[in-house]
């Protein structure tokens, strides 16, 4: 179920992992009002540290882009999926082996920066690393998949299937990897979330000692969460919504509900759910066999908090999804 915090999360955790899109940003434009809540969050003495599975770009990039959207960040402050991904090569090869790169520029920055020697599919090496890249050649492609198939270790950052584009959501790295896992029978090492490594390197990079993950989906940025061992925090400015949290499993659900970043500002109450029925912040939720309902009035996050638990509780106590049909979320 839901935690609670008695002090603002900002001053009850250090460290403030942020996904970015649906989080920080939406295709090319900020979150209404992130930008100010990140600022006061700072200013708070909290940590921020900016993560992407995206292993094409490199961190200056990133960060270009969110001080353009009017985001304070440094390179310093941004940790991929990449460097994660050269983390986990270097730590068991060691600095100066050779690893075969199907990659954008992000990922060969990365591992260049962790004393590792990209080579091409027709060179002598100790590993393959794969990531996002639009301009990826499929003789490349197939070259790597049998050299994986012949024994080679094969690290992948990340395993997401869809990425958002200009033009719509477009199959993403993960749809490469579930092909070579099909092809080559082999389970690669995955850096990026839901994977532990990315938040792991982000700890080591940023510091902090009590971090806080903050996203907007539940089976990479919750899910990531809990293979770290860390609380998290979900926003609701991106791709989960009520049909999803409503099917949340225990390994997907967030500690921390909340409508947006302002989220990290607030105290969070204690909830609690007796029998199906939930009251919170004058909004009372009950769920049963004709799924949950609602009256009352109050804030839209105690609504989200209320509706939440209720469909965790049914879930856990009927082993069926709740029937969220017909609630409308407050706005």
């Amino acid at each position: 179920m839901l935690g609670a915090s008695e002090q603002p999360l900002c001053e009850a955790y250090d460290l403030a992992m942020l996904d970015l899109d649906g989080v920080v940003y939406v295709g090319g434009e900020a979150v209404p009002g992130a930008p100010d809540h990140l600022e006061t969050v700072r200013a708070r003495g909290q940590r921020l540290a900016f993560i992407t599975n995206n292993a094409s770009r490199p961190p200056e990039v990133v960060a270009a882009h969110l001080t353009e959207l009017g985001v304070q960040a440094g390179a310093d402050d941004v940790v991929t999926s990449a460097q994660a991904a050269a983390r986990v090569l270097r730590d068991r090869l060691g600095e100066g082996a050779r690893v075969v790169v199907l990659g954008a520029e992000g990922l060969l920055e990365a591992l260049k920066a962790e004393g590792l020697v990209p080579v091409g599919v027709a060179d002598e090496a100790e590993a393959l690393v794969t990531g996002y890249d639009p301009d990826l050649v499929w003789r490349d492609l197939m070259h790597g998949a049998v050299l994986v198939q012949d024994g080679l270790w094969w690290v992948a950052s990340n395993s997401d299937l869809t990425i958002p584009t200009p033009y719509g959501v477009a199959p993403g790295h993960g749809v490469l990897v579930d092909m070579l896992r099909r092809f080559t029978g082999v389970e690669p090492d995955i850096a990026g979330k839901p994977a532990r490594p990315l938040l792991d390197e982000t700890v080591r990079r940023v510091g902090g000692t009590r971090p806080l993950m903050v996203g907007d989906r539940l089976d990479t940025d919750i899910a990531g969460a809990h293979a770290a061992g860390v609380d998290s925090l979900l926003v609701l400015t991106g791709v989960s919504g009520l049909g999803d949290l409503a099917g949340a499993t225990p390994d997907l659900r967030p500690t921390y509900i909340s409508a947006d970043l302002a989220g990290l500002l607030v105290t969070h109450p204690k909830v609690t759910v007796a029998q199906g029925r939930c009251s919170l912040g004058g909004w009372e939720a009950v769920g049963g066999e004709r799924g949950v309902e609602v009256t009352g009035s109050g804030s839209v996050d105690d609504w989200w908090r209320a509706v939440a638990s209720v469909c965790w509780w049914w879930l856990d106590t009927s082993g069926a999804a709740a029937d969220v049909s017909r609630l409308t979320p407050p706005r």
